[in-house]
């Protein structure tokens, strides 16, 4: 039985070109990294340099079913990408859209609550701590053209 080559596989909700192979088009899913894939690819017993085009469709729902709870799967917790949710205070794993939604509610609760990470991000400054006196600038206006504005005149 000759396997079939799909030159697009979605997994999800994200389109994976076919000649990828499993470990590096998984990651391509938001949300999923190299090494979670890696780790995904030794629990289905899959050869992580195998081309995701000859995956079954089987494989794709095995995949998804541990890429939604891997928790479920054995992964421990420190692979999930949010622990300890907000709400639920449970560990969560979340991908594609629902990563987006999350990061952006978490940042519009901080600015809700005038937090110090709330106030950066509302200003449009660096939150992280990094410098901001020659990085991180907005607008058109660059040191060099301000001198050669200076020089016509």
């Amino acid at each position: 039985m000759a396997m079939e080559y799909r030159h697009i596989v979605r997994i999800a909700e994200t389109d994976i070109p076919g000649e990828l192979t499993i470990a590096w088009g998984l990651a391509r899913i938001k949300g999923v990294g190299y090494n979670l894939a890696m780790g995904i690819c030794r629990v289905l017993n899959l050869n992580p340099s195998m081309l995701v085009g000859y995956l079954s469709d089987e494989d794709v729902m095995r995949i998804e079913e541990i890429i939604k709870e891997p928790k479920r799967f054995g992964f421990p917790s420190w692979v999930l990408n949010r622990r300890k949710d907000y709400e639920t205070g449970r560990d969560i794993h979340l991908v594609s859209s629902d990563l987006i939604y999350y990061v952006r509610e978490d940042i519009n609760r901080e600015i809700r609550i005038r937090s110090w990470r709330g106030i950066r991000h509302s200003q449009g400054y660096k939150v992280r701590g990094q410098k901001t006196h020659t990085t991180g600038r907005l607008g058109p206006i660059v040191g060099v053209q301000r001198k050669k504005a200076q020089q016509q005149k």
